[in-house]
């Protein structure tokens, strides 16, 4: 089990891994050993995630979510394939962790009576403004 907060964990059969082969510097190594690895994490059917936090993840994840439900991390960072799984884990927990805390409920204020006062203020001389801009009419004598 990896806990995540103190009232979410998931289960390591959640997760799926895959090793393909890294791009990048290494040698001869990068051509002969799978050592990036391809971590694949089903969102909906997790159970253990609530349904609020399922919609925050998805969305957090962006490009990395596919349009069934899974994200798709891939890790190359490093040479060792352990290495790479690791860092695969700590970024989906990283993802977690952001999406389990729900967003601050923004609270409404009202505008003050000066800002009000301005606002209309502004409103008049912008008014005043584009009335001189008008076409004289002209009247024959």
């Amino acid at each position: 089990m990896i806990r995540v907060t103190p009232a979410i964990s998931i289960s390591e059969s959640d997760l799926h891994f895959d090793y393909i082969r890294a791009s990048g510097p290494g040698g001869q190594n990068v051509n002969k050993v799978a050592t990036a690895a391809q971590l694949r994490f089903d969102v909906r059917g997790c159970a253990s995630l609530p349904v609020d936090v399922q919609d925050r993840l998805l969305k957090l994840a962006g490009g990395k979510a596919t349009a069934d439900g899974t994200i798709v991390i891939t890790a190359r960072r490093f040479r060792a394939r352990e290495k790479n799984r690791q860092d695969a884990i700590s970024r989906l927990v990283d993802l977690l962790r952001r999406a389990a805390t729900s967003p601050k409920r923004r609270r409404r204020t009202r505008p003050t009576a000066e800002s009000r006062r301005r606002r209309l203020e502004e409103k008049r001389r912008r008014s005043r403004t584009k009335e001189g801009r008008r076409a004289v009419p002209y009247e024959e004598d």
